[in-house]
């Protein structure tokens, strides 16, 4: 057994297919064919369910690609520690972000980041929050940007910020000129949500909840901007995060945006990675970057000025 024949066998388990596989490796089909083959008699266990159309993994193929790739991870992280202790700020990092989030901070820290580690090769994956947790705990992914609370007892958390919601309503709409905007003023209204599988759905679930409100029923978004469309549309209100409606984000004149008076709710955001990661060190002066942010790029500055208050603390809104 040797480490090449661990890659086919996981590159097989990734795509199901045969060609896809050996393209993605960089050989021969039959060479990966041949070399499966190999590994399945020196291990004594058939790996793989061979048809017509498509491969499967018996249940003993699962059980062996899966400790094939955290043995590949642990490789990629002996020879990570070797590189960067001749240059701790080389290399490339695999950063994955969640789709509410990135196209928002990322114009706003990627310039930073440049600017602070030239020499490093920054590899951006944009997947909602469950992939990204399977593509760390795979080892395909370095670190992650996400909403917390993350609940991996595997994962290191790096607390970055905490990002207000805004209220979009159509201009028309009767609370487009709210003063001193609270909770409690959407009480039965019915708010504009993602679909399933986005944490931002569970975050204004929650304001939901605290507020009285509800979901418009009949319509799920599969992104912000079809919630902002819909929005100046005159379907609904929704909750957007304030990276969302800032510079270079150009928002509908359709669309009257409102912040809410203190405490507003709001998201946290985190830097997560493996525990057991050679990069640590490094992630950390990474993490420090992407906290760096300028203070009024979290400060909504926009719709009707809240009406006077007394200071509190902001509530911050969880999300899974």
């Amino acid at each position: 057994m040797n480490l090449r024949d661990l890659h086919y066998l996981v590159a097989l388990a990734d795509h199901r297919h045969f060609g896809r596989a050996a393209a993605a490796s960089f050989v021969s089909q039959p060479t990966l064919s041949t070399q499966i083959r190999k590994l399945e008699d020196e291990l004594g266990a058939v790996l793989i369910e061979r048809a017509p159309r498509k491969v499967m993994l018996t249940p003993i193929g699962r059980d062996i690609a899966e400790r094939a790739r955290r043995v590949l991870a642990e490789i990629e992280q002996i020879k990570e520690s070797a590189r960067r202790s001749t240059d701790p700020e080389a290399g490339s990092v695999r950063l994955g972000i969640f789709p509410t989030l990135a196209p928002y901070l990322l114009p706003h820290v990627v310039p930073r980041v440049r600017a602070r580690f030239p020499r490093l090769e920054l590899l951006l994956v944009e997947e909602k929050t469950d992939a990204v947790l399977r593509l760390l705990r795979e080892g395909r992914l370095d670190a992650g940007v996400l909403a917390l609370p993350i609940h991996e007892d595997s994962l290191h958390v790096e607390f970055l910020f905490a990002e207000p919601f805004v209220l979009a309503t159509p201009r028309e709409h009767p609370l487009a000129q709210h003063r001193g905007l609270r909770l409690r003023d959407l009480a039965h209204e019915r708010l504009l949500l993602l679909e399933d599988g986005h944490c931002l759905r569970d975050q204004a679930l929650e304001v939901c909840a605290r507020a009285g409100a509800g979901e418009h029923d009949g319509f799920r978004a599969t992104s912000l901007e079809t919630l902002r469309q819909m929005v100046a549309a005159g379907v609904g209100i929704t909750l957007l995060p304030t990276l969302a409606v800032k510079p270079p984000i150009v928002t509908s004149a359709d669309i009257q945006l409102l912040r809410f008076a203190d405490p507003p709710p709001s998201r946290r955001i985190g830097m997560v990675w493996r525990k057991s990661s050679a990069m640590a060190g490094f992630l950390r002066k990474l993490a420090h970057e992407l906290r760096g942010l300028p203070k009024d790029l979290l400060e909504p500055d926009v719709g009707p000025a809240p009406a006077p208050t007394r200071k509190r603390r902001s509530r911050a809104v969880s999300a899974n």
